[in-house]
């Protein structure tokens, strides 16, 4: 059954990572400071969607991040992981609920165990939205994330949010990265 979800089929199940790192600017210290992080993620296969003569197997995604003992996540993500076995073409489609849609995209082989997403603002196809206030204070510019698939029961990522910020006169760079373990 998983073979339709191509690279994407490694993903497929509920992880926990309690080494997750976000390098980020804090508002309430007014400095950058690196967090480490606990992260819960679900990815939920369904499929096939489609769009005329494509067809796309998706997994539906939620993710929480926590930090120390925090009893609400610091950050929240809702989306959809799809897989074009035709072309092999992977998206990732997400939502943050801080006012960002971002609609990554890249290309991979069907048994690949690593690949990299990207997104651009004002890109026609891989592109990212946000509120008027993020626009004008803390814009996304560029997105990027590369999954490693680590072997059956784990797998890693690493992310780059490209910022243009009223705090720094050059595109800061706002990264987190992970190691996720299968729990179910």
């Amino acid at each position: 059954m998983t073979n339709e979800w191509g690279p994407l089929r490694h993903l497929i199940g509920e992880w926990e990572g309690e080494g997750g790192l976000d390098s980020s600017y804090s508002h309430a210290e007014g400095k950058v400071l690196k967090t480490p992080y606990l992260e819960k993620v679900t990815m939920k296969p369904f499929g096939p969607v489609q769009n005329g003569k494509q067809f796309l197997y998706g997994l539906d995604y939620k993710t929480a991040m926590w930090r120390g003992n925090e009893e609400n996540p610091f950050h929240t993500e809702v989306g959809y992981w799809l897989w074009d076995g035709a072309t092999g073409e992977i998206l990732r489609g997400f939502v943050v609920p801080r006012g960002i849609v971002v609609l990554a995209g890249g290309f991979s082989a069907h048994d690949a165990h690593e690949f990299t997403l990207t997104a651009e603002k004002n890109s026609k196809t891989w592109s990212i939205g946000e509120n008027s206030y993020l626009e004008k204070h803390a814009s996304t510019v560029a997105y990027s994330v590369t999954i490693t698939v680590n072997g059956p029961d784990s797998w890693s990522y690493s992310e780059d949010s490209s910022l243009k910020m009223d705090q720094f006169p050059e595109i800061f760079p706002h990264t987190d990265h992970n190691t996720l373990k299968r729990v179910k």
